[in-house]
């Protein structure tokens, strides 16, 4: 009697899934909001905070951060900053040590390059654009003004309260093909 009354239960569970829409996301074409505190690929730096205190380049542990500093009359500028994305392991320490809130992290979590060389990015490259947005990892002034993170178990809620719209797409033959 115990047996059956095990299987029971799981059949109910797998014909009550059964029933409802599919909550998949198609990766390419969809992509699902991130946390707001994510510790992304990539730096994202301010240089109007930046005082070239060289503290991100001591505290980060494989050394991926080289700062080039020259004096001016009162305080010091960065001459080259460069920073090798490709051996970084976005630990956050360089953040952490910032006194200034000079750098954070960034928000993208997808990079693929054919080429090492195009991981070593220099100072105009950190800065804030449209590609690299900074997270709110130790930055709630940032994290404020990020979406709500998209989880596939609360997307129904978020669904109905507005949130971010998943569409489901037809299956094709071609998909997976690069087309």
């Amino acid at each position: 009697e115990r047996y059956g009354l095990g299987i029971l239960k799981g059949m109910a569970l797998t014909f009550k899934h059964l029933f409802r829409p599919p909550i998949t996301v198609q990766y390419p074409e969809e992509k699902l909001v991130t946390s707001q505190r994510i510790r992304g690929v990539g730096l994202v730096w301010f240089p109007d905070n930046c005082r070239a205190c060289a503290l991100c380049s001591q505290a980060c542990p494989h050394g991926n951060i080289e700062l080039v500093t020259h004096k001016e009359e009162k305080k010091r500028a960065v001459d080259t900053l460069e920073v090798d994305e490709g051996r970084c392991m976005f630990c956050g320490l360089c953040v952490e040590a910032c006194p200034f809130n000079a750098l954070a992290m960034g928000t993208a979590y997808e990079k693929a390059e054919y080429s090492r060389g195009k991981f070593m990015l220099n100072k105009e490259q950190l800065t804030v654009s449209e590609t690299r947005q900074p997270s709110g990892y130790l930055k709630p002034e940032f994290a404020a003004r990020l979406p709500r993170q998209t989880l596939l178990v609360y997307w129904d809620k978020l669904r109905s309260e507005g949130g971010q719209k998943l569409e489901m797409l037809p299956l094709s033959k071609k998909r997976g093909r690069g087309v």
